[in-house]
């Protein structure tokens, strides 16, 4: 086991090899995964992507994104921003929505993540989960840890029925316990936070709703986990559970991995716990995607020109647009 700290400063330890994880399960036994995840609020499921798949993912990264000179919507902000790599050639600022992405750029990455996304095992573990199709609302590309702080997904996106959409984290390569794992906190989905708005709406009080999550996680001395993962791994939580990544203790290793949201086809996508979003679907290999921003539309490309052009205007409009939804 690898000891580290966790996000509010406590000593934890982390497994270094498959043998030393908690339950994992494999495509074979998806009712006992489903048990699993309603009882603790996550569960890993392996060997769900092909390891040759992966590593096509990866290399398709290399060839688009890292070439890229531009801008490219990023997960931490949700703004354009151009890529920013460490002294280990990794990419820091993680993509968001794989499947808006432009064609004539990215095509190679687009198309093996969301064939990955729309996989056969995919559609399997989410019509268990949901006891019926899923849709994706959100994708995103890590390769270099930024450190996500502990949160509920719930807070920024979910499914109309809170508590209902769930996260998908696919590892593309062995992740190092070093390397800033994916982290979840057992059973936390039964924890229900102040919703966001007012003194903690994510527009202008996102700080206060980071310091409660951490405020809780100590109060109630709940406890971290971070599997390890194998490439073609997916650990799946719901939107309840508290999770992010930990500290990076050895920053020569990469933590290459996707993540994809999804909710029940039959079930509208609220956002920031205030709004019924209409979605943008588009069909990829037999499953509906949201595709926000779709850089395929000439109307998307014109709003990133004016993000870019006129960024502190546009972001603090967002703010205040946000604050007005959410008060």
């Amino acid at each position: 086991m690898y000891k580290i700290l966790s996000p509010i400063g406590t000593e934890i330890e982390i497994p270094e090899t498959v043998e030393e994880n908690s339950a994992t399960f494999d495509l074979t036994d998806l009712a006992g995964a489903k048990q699993y995840y309603e009882e603790n609020g996550y569960v890993v499921v392996r060997r769900v992507v092909d390891g040759a798949a992966c590593d096509s993912i990866r290399n398709a990264f290399d060839k688009t994104v890292k070439q890229y000179p531009g801008y490219i919507y990023r997960q931490a902000t949700a703004n354009p921003e151009k890529n920013r790599i460490n002294e280990y050639g990794f990419v820091m600022n993680p993509l968001l929505n794989l499947q808006s992405l432009g064609d004539v750029a990215f095509a190679p990455l687009k198309n093996l993540a969301v064939k990955a996304f729309a996989s056969t095992p995919v559609k399997a573990i989410t019509r268990e989960i949901f006891s019926e199709e899923g849709k994706l609302v959100q994708s995103m590309y890590f390769e270099g840890n930024a450190e996500t702080w502990p949160h509920q997904d719930t807070y920024y996106l979910d499914s109309e029925l809170i508590g209902t959409m769930v996260g998908c984290w696919y590892a593309l390569e062995d992740i190092d316990a070093g390397a800033g794992r994916f982290f979840v906190v057992p059973q936390s989905h039964r924890i229900d936070m102040v919703k966001n708005g007012k003194n903690f709406d994510v527009a202008f009080n996102h700080g206060q709703y980071k310091e409660l999550v951490k405020k809780i996680l100590s109060e109630q001395r709940l406890e971290f986990r971070a599997p390890f993962l194998q490439k073609g791994d997916v650990l799946l939580w719901n939107s309840k559970t508290i999770h992010g990544s930990l500290r990076t203790t050895r920053p020569q290793f990469s933590r290459s991995s996707l993540t994809s949201h999804f909710i029940p086809v039959s079930h509208r996508f609220l956002q920031f716990q205030s709004k019924i979003k209409p979605l943008n679907l588009r069909e990829f290999n037999g499953m509906a995607f949201n595709c926000p921003k779709d850089m395929e539309r000439l109307s998307s490309r014109v709003v990133l020109g004016i993000e870019t052009t006129f960024p502190k205007t546009f972001q603090m409009a967002k703010k205040l647009a946000i604050k007005a939804l959410v008060k």
